[in-house]
Order: C-alpha cells, then sequence, then structure tokens
C-alpha cells in the first residue's frame, strides 16, 4: 500500500458563506455540526467529511460539492 499522500482538497466554505450572507455559527446550526468541526473544513484542515454533512452544507447554501470543493493544482 502506497504511503498516505498530503490531500490536495481546497475547501471554499468562506466565499460561499460571504455569497449567502450566512455566518459560520448559523450554518452549524442549521447543518447540525459544531462550529469547530466546521470551522476544521473552513481552513484546510479537515482528513474527511461524511456524505450526510456534505449534503446538509450544500443544501444550506444551495450549491455542488463542486462549488464548495476543489482540487489544488501543485
Amino acid at each position: 500500500m502506497p504511503p498516505e499522500e498530503e490531500h490536495r482538497v481546497q475547501v471554499h466554505l468562506d466565499r460561499l458563506l460571504a455569497e449567502h450572507g450566512m455566518t459560520l455559527s448559523e450554518l452549524a446550526t442549521r447543518v447540525g455540526v459544531t462550529v469547530v468541526n466546521l470551522s476544521i473544513l473552513k481552513n484546510d484542515r479537515a482528513k474527511a467529511i461524511r456524505f450526510s454533512t456534505l449534503t446538509a452544507i450544500c443544501r444550506e447554501l444551495n450549491c455542488q460539492p463542486g462549488d464548495l470543493l476543489s482540487i489544488r493544482k501543485d
């Protein structure tokens, strides 16, 4: 099994929150996760995200997963 590669997934939560005039705290309440967990995601420190959380974020921000996540080019 190859060694774990550092991920290059970039999260665009700040931009989407700004576009919707929503705070991280408000999104956390709507999605049902802690502000700390969303902050980890927002700051590109997350190693994984549950599909149910991703679905809830996309529902509340009226977006698609590709609007929230992209791959950084190195």
